[in-house]
């Protein structure tokens, strides 16, 4: 697609692109300190590819001065793109309980403002209504990050999809349960079948995009979605495409010629 990504951070290793992304990450929440109620929420997104930039980024924030720490924390405002449905907040494969483990207790972020969609909601469409009117009222995305499904998808937004599907309950893919069976006992029949997911309507309203590749598994559907001349619902990622400002961050396996 031409003129996607708007800007490239290639790194020989995940390590070292962990190492600069969380950099880069840092010096955005520096710059938040000067007006904290001013700025839009982050655009958070759980999954392996996550963990260790979390763990770098958490590693930077301890060591700031506790005054600045202390302001980042009341200023604190985060919307996670995807919770699945049916788990219980406590439960340890919840995306949630990713959170507060990764980065809300090592930070001691107050709780209400690290949020994510109500998996447990008894009307999970309600439920994906409330969160994308409660994105909607607090600005919504201001630098938003994501990680890349194998087959295309970001958020949980499964192909076929279009760039103007809302917050909304999803069916998963065989290949996406698949994909995330590491946190269920490698037994992709017990990940949840639905899960609720901002849609790309949301995710493409976000000032600033990261989309984080790593590692050679990734690298068939990074080529291909870098291959692409237009936007297709079959790869849902594409669409990323007609957003003004996206970075891809990636390593040497995942942009190898599959």
């Amino acid at each position: 697609m031409q003129g996607f990504p708007h800007r490239l951070e290639q790194r020989p290793t995940k390590a070292a692109l962990i190492e600069a992304l969380s950099s880069h990450l840092e010096s955005k929440l520096r710059q938040r300190l000067a007006s904290p109620g001013r700025c839009k929420p982050l655009g958070l997104a759980t999954g392996r590819t996550m963990e260790p930039l979390y763990a770098a980024l958490v590693q930077r924030l301890s060591a700031w001065d506790p005054t600045d720490l202390a302001t980042l924390r009341a200023g604190w405002s985060s919307f996670n793109l995807d919770e699945y449905q049916g788990l219980p907040a406590a439960d340890s494969r919840s995306y949630r309980r990713f959170m507060e483990t990764h980065l809300g207790g090592p930070l001691q972020l107050p709780a209400p403002s690290l949020r994510l969609p109500d998996g447990t909601a008894e009307d999970g469409e309600t439920a994906a209504e409330d969160y994308r009117m409660a994105l909607q009222a607090a600005g919504g995305i201001g630098l938003q990050l994501l990680g890349l499904g194998s087959n295309g998808h970001v958020g949980f937004n499964e192909p076929p999809c279009g760039p103007r599907t809302r917050c909304r309950v999803v069916t998963l893919s065989g290949s996406t349960r698949e994909q995330n069976a590491g946190m269920f006992g490698g037994d992709s029949a017990t990940v949840p079948m639905r899960a609720i997911t901002l849609g790309l309507d949301e995710i493409l309203m976000a000032e600033d995009i990261h989309l984080v590749v790593t590692g050679a598994s990734k690298a068939p559907v990074l080529h291909a979605l870098l291959a692409l001349e237009h936007p297709d619902d079959r790869l849902p990622a594409s669409w990323l495409g007609s957003h003004r400002q996206v970075c891809l961050w990636a390593d040497a396996e995942a942009l190898q010629h599959p």
